[in-house]
């Protein structure tokens, strides 16, 4: 038996509580629900008398739109696309046939779908309807209604609006999750009223995330030009050529390619790099950057030492079986975070690149492999909250560049992290991709509707610039607006290019993007396919406007 407890209607000044239900629950348990309110903080608590198992908790409350309105979603995780829409407005969809490709058993078998946001919900894509992921707003001018989980440990916060029924339901994906008998706590939700910055900033301060002090970073990474075809000698002349700028460069990234398999970080291709990593690193510091290298540290393919030899180091389903966690690499899987073998690799890998190799930052890829399965009791966003525990008790002072990670698990745990898909070589969007698939457009808009992140959760990565005219097909102004759209929006400035191939304007460019100063966006508005940002640059107001056609 369940019984619940709600707040008055006038719980806040906008919106008020009209529902809440426990689905999935066991009936012999006795459950009482209680929401209290604490000034603009509300929490759910449930008491019970015997050990118990739900799917979800459910909130609905009662909200009012009006006309012009603007309402953000957060995307699932890193790459997800993350806009704000008008309240007529359909949220981004794939392809039909995409969706029915990623939601059949193709789409389950291969793990294309574990990446977004499938095996937790489905969704109704119509006018008027949306959700997101851990925080949303609505925002009329420069004020917005804010809400935010303030931990997703329990699970993860699913906020949905319907514009025509004025109405937003908020839910935890409890799937999974087992709670002992008395009390436990189901959901800690904040509601914040009023500028948007000032808004943000309290969410921020309910969670007690300190204010983000890193420096801003420029550099270069091998991605996006070479992609895992990089050696030695690639990498040493463009080292070599980027060290050439006369602007101060912050860093120099390895990425994917140096290791003989996904998941055996420690066992280099010795055919590219014969004397390992720890050597570059060192060239790298003599040129007078930190250096940086990319992993993914759940993820473990079939070439594997771990795969041949450590089956039982990898998340299973509830029928015993092997889940793919993505098809990248021809398929891979992922690591059981709570496997004391797999946490002591993790831990070895991570004291031989930064302490032995000398590695000053890891960019973490494909985080969110760590939670494509509820496992030991435990929901989905209660492991990710674990594994970003981990990895920020691995790198202790390290820096760390989070990437494919659900965001609200990295808040405060990664110094950095990508805030949007990667981009491609050319304009637009894949028609037959999934919402995290590699887009410019969806990048760009990413880093301009999530820009409030900046500074408050970790510096943002925006993905990288790219002004070269081999190996692309963008056009002059079209580098241009991307490598600009960065600068106003990034803490990391990453080109990919061998900058000795750069005639005097695109030195020009990369030297204005790579000059140290930090706009202030002040303003942000995407209709009718338009992007337009105002900025201050020092004492100076000016507009950035781009057209995001695909």
């Amino acid at each position: 038996m369940i019984t619940y407890k709600i707040p008055d209607k006038n719980t806040y000044e906008n919106y008020y509580v009209t529902e809440c239900k426990l689905i999935g629950t066991d009936d012999s348990a006795n459950i009482e629900v209680t929401m209290g309110r604490e000034a603009n903080i509300l929490r759910a608590k449930c008491k019970s008398d015997k050990k118990f198992c739900a799917n979800k908790f459910v909130m609905k409350f009662r909200y009012d739109y009006c006309e012009g309105d603007k309402i953000y979603v957060n995307g699932y995780q890193s790459w997800t696309d993350s806009f704000e829409y008008g309240i007529t407005d359909k949220m981004y969809s794939p392809a039909p046939l995409m969706k029915a490709f990623l939601a059949g058993p193709l789409g389950k078998a291969t793990g294309v779908s574990n990446a977004g946001d499938l095996p937790i919900l489905k969704f109704k894509n119509v006018p008027g309807k949306f959700y997101g992921f851990s925080y949303a707003y609505v925002r009329r001018g420069n004020a917005i209604d804010l809400i935010g989980s303030l931990s997703e440990r329990t699970g993860y916060t699913v906020i949905e609006f319907d514009v025509k029924q004025n109405e937003i339901t908020i839910w935890k994906d409890l799937e999974g999750k087992e709670f002992g008998a008395g009390e436990n706590l189901l959901a800690d939700l904040g509601f914040f009223s009023g500028d948007y910055e000032d808004a943000f900033d309290a969410y921020f301060n309910a969670m007690n995330i300190a204010p983000f002090k890193r420096k801003l970073l420029t550099g270069y990474t091998t991605w996006y030009n070479y992609y895992n075809n990089i050696d030695c000698k690639i990498v040493m002349r463009d080292l070599q050529a980027i060290g050439r700028l006369p602007q101060k460069v912050d860093i120099f990234q390895i990425d994917d390619g140096y290791q003989r398999a996904i998941g055996d970080w420690l066992n280099t291709d010795k055919a590219k790099f014969a004397d390992g990593m720890k050597p570059v690193a060192q060239s790298i510091h003599a040129k007078g950057m930190l250096a940086g290298i990319w992993l993914a540290p759940f993820a473990v393919t079939q070439k594997s030492f771990i795969y041949k030899e450590h089956k039982d180091w990898l998340v299973r389903n509830r029928k015993g079986k092997l889940v793919k966690a993505g098809a990248n690499w021809g398929g891979f899987y992922s690591l059981d975070i709570y496997n004391p073998e797999a946490r002591r690799y993790v831990e070895k890998v991570f004291d031989t690149v930064l302490s032995d190799w000398g590695y000053d930052l890891v960019k973490l890829d494909f985080l969110y492999c760590a939670c494509i399965e509820p496992i030991h009791g435990k929901s989905r966003g209660e492991i990710m909250c674990d594994a970003m525990d981990l990895l920020r008790k691995c790198c202790k002072d390290k820096l760390i560049l989070g990437c494919g990670v659900p965001l609200a698990p990295a808040f405060g745990k990664v110094d950095y992290c990508r805030i949007g898909p990667d981009i491609s070589l050319e304009w637009g969007k894949r028609k037959y991709d999934s919402r995290e698939g590699v887009s410019i457009i969806h990048a760009m808009l990413n880093s301009v509707f999530r820009r409030h992140l900046d500074g408050r959760a970790f510096g943002n990565d925006p993905d990288v610039f790219l002004l070269r005219d081999n190996n692309i097909r963008l056009n002059k102004e079209q580098k241009k607006t991307l490598a600009e759209c960065n600068k106003l929006t990034g803490k990391v400035l990453f080109t990919s290019d061998n900058v000795d191939d750069y005639d005097d304007e695109k030195k020009k460019i990369i030297a204005k993007v790579f000059d140290g100063n930090v706009p202030t966006i002040l303003s942000a508005e995407f209709d009718d396919n338009i992007l337009r940002i105002e900025y201050r640059q020092k004492d100076d107001i000016d507009v950035f406007i781009a057209d995001m056609r695909y």
